[in-house]
C-alpha cells in the first residue's frame, strides 16, 4: 500500500440504490435476448449507411446497366424483355424524360429473375439510377445482417459473426456491386440466404439425432430448411446459370453432414444409411424446388404468348414437330417424339439452349476481362465508371484535373488476408476434420472453380461478389483463432485481441483510402495516381 493511501485514505461513499429486483431481472432477460440481434443489427445499419448514401450518383448508365435496369422495366410493362433504339440511354436520362421502349422481343443471356427484383425499386421509384439500385443496395445491407448470423451460427461466437459481417461491410467489390444495377450482388444474396439454411437444416437434424441410439434405423424427418435451401437456390440458377454449381456443391454438403450425423448417433455403415435413406429425399428437396422455382422464374415469358406476340422465341415450337434434340455434349442420341410436351416449354427449352451456346462461346475481347487465376489477388479490377474532371468543374479545384471513378475492387488487404485464411482452413478441414472449414471451403469451391473451365470465355473480376461472404467467414475464422480459444491465458488473449484487431483496423483503413474509387468520388489526378498500385488495375 502506498504512503498516499495511507495518509490519505479515501472517502466513503453511501451505496448506489438498487435497482428493484423485477426490472434488473427483466433488464437482464432482454439483454440476453438480443445479444445475439444488437450487435449484428449495428453492423448492417453502417453497412446501409455507406451503400444507401448518395445512391443515384452518378446519373447514368454504369458498365452493364445499360442492359439489366432496361430489362426489368420491360419485364414491368410487357412481361418480357422488349428492344429498345441506341439512343435509349440519353432518352431516359433526359429531362423531360422519353422512355422508348417496343414490343420487338429481345434475345437476352440470362434468366429473368434478376431483374424482376430489380424492377421492384424501379416500381417504387421510377426508372433513374436510384430506382433500379435500390434493390441491389437493400439485398446487399441485408445481406450483412445475414452474414453476421450465419457466423454466429457457424462458429458459436457473436464476435466472430459480427466481424465477418464488419468485414463484409467495408469490402469494396461487395459495396459496388451494391451500388449498381447488376446481377451478380442479388444472387450473392440468393446463395448466402441458402447456405444459412442448410445450417440450420443441421442443427435441426442434430437435435433429432439426440439420445438416437441406431444412427442407421433413425428417420430424420421433414426438413423445411433443406427445402428453403432448394428454393433459394433455384433462385440463384434464375438470376445466373452459375447458380447451378452452387446447387451441387450445397446438395453434396448436405448430405455429407446427413451421414456424419449418422455416424456420431452410432450409424455403423453412415454412408449405407444416408444413400439409402437420405440421398434421394436431399435430391427432391433441393433439386426439384429449385427446378420448380426456376421454371416459375420465366413465367412473365410464358404468358406473353397471347396474339402471336411475347418474348423471344417464345412462338418457336408453334408448328414444330416435336423431337428431342439428336445429341446431348456431342453424343448421338436416338430422336423420339416429344409432341406431348406443351409447345410453350419446348420453345423455352430452344431458347435455353441459344442462351447456353451464347454463355459457353462468349470470347469477345474487353478490356477489363481476365482470367480466374487472378481474382483472388485482385489482380485485374472492372472500372465500371470512368470521367476525366477539368479544372473548374463538378468541384475539382486541382490544376492538373480530376477523376471521377467506379472501380471493381475487393478490398486489397481483406483479399490478400483472405488468401492465406484459406489456406489455414484447409489445414484445419484436412488436419482436424473441423466441419466448419468444410463448409466454408464448399461454398468456395463450388463458387470459385467451376470459371477454370472458361479459359478462353469473355469473364470478369466481379462475378466473384458472391465469394466474398465466405472470403470474410474465413478471415472472421482466422481472426478467432488469432484471438486465442477459450480458457486460454489473459496475456495469450490480450496478444491475440492486439493482433487481431490491428488485421482489422488496417483492413478497414485500406477501405477507407479506396472508398473514392468505389464511388465515383471526384479527386484530384494525383490522388487517383496515389491509388493506383498496379498498372493492372487501370
Amino acid at each position: 500500500m502506498t504512503q498516499a493511501a495511507l495518509t490519505h485514505p479515501p472517502a466513503v461513499q453511501a451505496p448506489a440504490p438498487a435497482a428493484p429486483a423485477p426490472a434488473r431481472g427483466r433488464l437482464l432477460r432482454l439483454s440476453a435476448d438480443w445479444s445475439g440481434w444488437l450487435g449484428p443489427i449495428g453492423v448492417a445499419l453502417f453497412a446501409g449507411l455507406l451503400r444507401f448514401w448518395n445512391l443515384g450518383y452518378p446519373n447514368a448508365f454504369v458498365f452493364d446497366e445499360t442492359y439489366y435496369p432496361k430489362d426489368a422495366w420491360s419485364l414491368l410493362r410487357q412481361g418480357y424483355e422488349g428492344s429498345w433504339p441506341d439512343h435509349a440511354n440519353t432518352d431516359v436520362l433526359a429531362v423531360p424524360q422519353h422512355i422508348p421502349l417496343t414490343s420487338a422481343p429481345e434475345f437476352i443471356a440470362h434468366p429473368p429473375l434478376g431483374k424482376w427484383v430489380m424492377a421492384i425499386g424501379e416500381q417504387l421509384f421510377g426508372m433513374h439510377p436510384f430506382g433500379w439500385r435500390f434493390m441491389t443496395a437493400l439485398l446487399g445491407t441485408v445481406t450483412v445482417l445475414m452474414l453476421a448470423r450465419i457466423g454466429r451460427r457457424l462458429f458459436g461466437s457473436t464476435l466472430i459473426g459480427c466481424t465477418a459481417a464488419l468485414l463484409m461491410a467495408v469490402d469494396g467489390l461487395q459495396l459496388v456491386m451494391s451500388r449498381v444495377g447488376l446481377l451478380d450482388g442479388i444472387q450473392m444474396f440468393f446463395v448466402l440466404a441458402a447456405f444459412g439454411s442448410l445450417l440450420i437444416d443441421r442443427d435441426h437434424v442434430r437435435a433429432r439425432l439426440v439420445g438416437v441410439t441406431d444412427g442407421d434405423r433413425a428417420r430424420l424427418g421433414l426438413r423445411p430448411w433443406r427445402i428453403a435451401a432448394g428454393v433459394l437456390l433455384g433462385a440463384a440458377c434464375a438470376v445466373k446459370w452459375n447458380g447451378a454449381m452452387i446447387l451441387a456443391a450445397f446438395g453434396l454438403l448436405t448430405v455429407l453432414w446427413d451421414q456424419s450425423g449418422r455416424r456420431g448417433a452410432g450409424a455403423r455403415r453412415p454412408w449405407r444409411s444416408m444413400l439409402r435413406r437420405d440421398a434421394v429425399p436431399a435430391f427432391l428437396a433441393m433439386v426439384g424446388s429449385a427446378l420448380v422455382v426456376y421454371v416459375g422464374a420465366w413465367a412473365g415469358w410464358l404468358a406473353s404468348g397471347g396474339n402471336g406476340e411475347g418474348g423471344y422465341d417464345r412462338h418457336w415450337a408453334d408448328g414444330r414437330p416435336g423431337l428431342s434434340p439428336d445429341t446431348f455434349l456431342g453424343v448421338p442420341l436416338p430422336q423420339v417424339s416429344m409432341s406431348w410436351v406443351p409447345a410453350s416449354l419446348r420453345s423455352l427449352w430452344h431458347y435455353h439452349s441459344q442462351m447456353y451456346d451464347f454463355n459457353t462461346g462468349l470470347s469477345t475481347p474487353h478490356t477489363y476481362q481476365s482470367n480466374p487465376f487472378s481474382w483472388l489477388v485482385v489482380g485485374r479490377p472492372v472500372s465500371m465508371y470512368w470521367e476525366q474532371v477539368p479544372n473548374g468543374q463538378h468541384g475539382c479545384t486541382a490544376t492538373g484535373g480530376c477523376a471521377s471513378q467506379i472501380l471493381g475492387l475487393g478490398t486489397p488487404l481483406l483479399w490478400w488476408t483472405a488468401c492465406f485464411a484459406l489456406v489455414y482452413l484447409l489445414w484445419r478441414w484436412f488436419f482436424r476434420r473441423d466441419w466448419r472449414s468444410g463448409a466454408v471451403l464448399c461454398a468456395v469451391a463450388g463458387i470459385y472453380l467451376p470459371w477454370f473451365q472458361y479459359q478462353e470465355r469473355t469473364v470478369f473480376s466481379f462475378y466473384m461478389v458472391v465469394l466474398v461472404p465466405f472470403l470474410c467467414l474465413a478471415v472472421a475464422q482466422m481472426l478467432g483463432a488469432i484471438l486465442g480459444p477459450a480458457g486460454c491465458s489473459p496475456e495469450r488473449r490480450r496478444i491475440g485481441a492486439a493482433g487481431a484487431g490491428l488485421i482489422v483496423l488496417a483492413i478497414v483503413a485500406c477501405f477507407a483510402f479506396f472508398y473514392p474509387l468505389y464511388t465515383a468520388e471526384v479527386i484530384p489526378m494525383t490522388s487517383w495516381q496515389d491509388r493506383m498500385w498496379f498498372t493492372s488495375w487501370i
